[in-house]
């Protein structure tokens, strides 16, 4: 059985937070998103945009081409390998289909990423923190102070919160692996070649214009779920946190990346976005929430808490969904 019902589909989400919570991104075998990366880098190869630099629309369509050749790729290979594993036995169905979906999910190593700014931090070790910023963005780094780094750690766990979390639960809950693993294929091709630069901003389009279309929904479930989850948490405020998002999220160059942090610098009574430095060039960042105080480390740990506690109530929903429609 390639599909599986909806009581199904919400066991597998369930165990494929609970797997993300322990094991986290797998070391062995190979991740996912490593093959994605190696097939995207092949298809680009093969089609030689670079050819075609002086014909934008040329290489605009060898960017549909590669978006629709991976998603395609990453779906059929993703549901070949579920139905395999269904026929061999269904439980073993069952746990390829958990195993996968949680690869698509980063809970765990996004808080590992976040805590390896944040300790150094604390420590006072500002050169190693700044080293591991670079890890997570893609901003330059090496002249920021101890805020800036606090910003851009909160700013990342918060804007990915959607596509590490969210919008592949949704997507597995619609079709679970194999619509996950397109997901994933989808935001992948959207950090690899979805940039607004002279080498991408053709390729790209079609990357970037389908991971916004994929985000759109799920972007703005992240941001109730965040002021819920600003709710239950000390130090966090679930008002501000809602009414930050109204005010702030459209600022965002972004059309989903605005919901999420503007929730986070309201729950947390801070400002992001602000300067940012990209190959020497400054560049403003929508401002977002009110600075109530100044960024320090600890607001890193506070908004890692608000990840877990929106991957926590989404647990929570799905169980309670399947105990009524069992």
């Amino acid at each position: 059985m390639i599909f599986y019902s909806l009581p199904e589909m919400l066991l597998l989400a369930a165990a494929a937070i609970v797997i993300d919570w322990i094991v986290g991104d797998p070391k062995w075998p190979t991740h996912p998103v490593i093959w994605i990366g190696r097939l995207i880098r092949q298809v680009e190869r093969l089609l030689e945009p670079e050819r075609y630099r002086n014909r934008p629309r040329k290489v605009k369509l060898l960017g549909i081409a590669l978006t629709v050749a991976v998603l395609a790729v990453c779906w059929l290979t993703m549901t070949l390998l579920v139905w395999a594993s269904d026929a061999f036995h269904p439980w073993l169905g069952y746990a390829v289909s958990a195993w996968f979906i949680s690869t698509t999910i980063a809970v765990k190593g996004l808080k590992e990423a976040a805590m390896l700014v944040y300790k150094p931090l604390i420590a006072g070790r500002l050169d190693e923190a700044r080293k591991f910023v670079g890890y997570i963005v893609g901003r330059d780094t090496s002249q920021l102070n101890a805020g800036e780094a606090s910003r851009a750690a909160v700013e990342t766990v918060a804007e990915n919160t959607v596509d590490a979390l969210v919008s592949p639960l949704v997507f597995a809950l619609l079709g679970g692996a194999p619509l996950a693993m397109l997901y994933r294929a989808a935001n992948t091709l959207d950090s690899m070649v979805g940039y607004r630069n002279e080498t991408y901003i053709h390729f790209g389009w079609c990357s970037a214009r389908t991971d916004d279309v994929l985000n759109y929904i799920p972007a703005r479930l992240t941001g109730a779920l965040m002021a819920l989850s600003a709710l239950l948490l000390p130090k966090l405020n679930a008002a501000r946190a809602a009414k930050a998002m109204f005010v702030f999220a459209r600022r965002h160059p972004s059309p989903n990346s605005g919901i999420p942090e503007s929730a986070a610098a309201g729950a947390l009574g801070i400002e992001l976005g602000g300067t940012n430095v990209y190959f020497g060039v400054a560049s403003e960042r929508a401002r977002m929430g009110w600075p109530l105080r100044p960024l320090q480390p600890g607001d890193i740990v506070l908004t890692v808490r608000l990840l877990y506690g929106v991957s926590v109530i989404i647990l929570a929903g799905v169980i309670a969904a399947w105990l009524l429609i069992r």
